[in-house]
C-alpha cells in the first residue's frame, strides 16, 4: 500500500531526475568534457556544471525568499517540499517556477558560448568542485543580467523583468490562497 499524500512529491522527484539526466544533452558537442555534467550532483557538486547550477540556485533561492517575505507569506509552509533542511519549503516550491527560465537556460547558454574558463573559474578538489571568486563574480553577473531581462507575461499580457516576475508570482500565490484563485503559476516557457 502506498502513501497517497507522498505521491505528488515522488512524481516530482521522478520528473526532476529525468530532467537533470537530459539537461546535459543541451550542451553542444563541441564543448569539452570539463563542462559536461554527469547527472545531478549537489552537496557537494562533483563537476563544474553542477557547481555552476547549484550556485545559481542559491542566488535564486535568495531572490525568492526576499519576495516571499516582502509579500508577507510564511516561507516555512510549503505545499510540495517538506522541511528537511534549513531551506524554507515554500521558497523551494516557488523556485520550481523559475529554475529553468532564470538559471538553467543561462547556464546552458553560457557554457555553449564558452564563457567559463575551466582553469580559473573553478576550484576542483578530489570530492567536490566550487566556483572560484572569479567564477562566483561571473555567475552573479549572469544572474543579475537575467533578472533585468524583460519578457511578456502570457496571463497579464504585459512585459516585465524576471526580477519583477518573481515577486509577481509570489503575490499571485497570495491571491490564490486568499481571494482570487486561478492566476498563480500560469506563465509557461514557449
Amino acid at each position: 500500500m502506498t502513501d497517497e499524500s507522498n505521491l505528488p512529491i515522488r512524481v516530482m522527484a521522478l520528473h526532476a531526475r529525468a530532467y537533470f539526466d537530459r539537461l546535459g544533452s543541451l550542451i553542444l558537442t563541441t564543448v569539452g568534457p570539463e563542462m559536461r555534467p554527469d547527472g545531478r550532483s549537489r552537496r557537494p557538486p562533483r563537476d563544474r556544471f553542477n557547481a555552476t547550477l547549484s550556485f545559481g540556485y542559491a542566488l535564486l533561492y535568495g531572490s525568492v525568499l526576499q519576495a516571499t517575505l516582502a509579500v508577507g507569506l510564511e516561507p516555512a509552509l510549503g505545499f510540495f517540499h517538506s522541511p528537511r533542511s534549513a531551506a524554507h519549503p515554500l521558497v523551494l516550491d516557488i523556485m520550481e517556477l523559475f529554475r529553468v527560465p532564470v538559471w538553467d537556460v543561462v547556464v546552458v547558454g553560457s557554457i555553449n558560448r564558452r564563457q567559463w574558463d575551466t582553469t580559473v573559474d573553478f576550484e576542483v578538489a578530489r570530492d567536490h568542485v566550487w566556483l572560484s571568486d572569479q567564477g562566483r563574480r561571473k555567475a552573479i553577473a549572469l544572474y543579475q543580467n537575467r533578472l533585468r531581462e524583460s519578457w511578456k507575461h502570457p496571463v497579464l499580457d504585459y512585459s516585465l523583468t524576471y526580477e519583477r516576475t518573481i515577486e509577481l508570482e509570489v503575490r499571485l500565490l497570495e491571491k490564490e490562497w486568499s481571494e482570487e484563485p486561478g492566476l498563480f503559476a500560469r506563465a509557461r516557457l514557449r
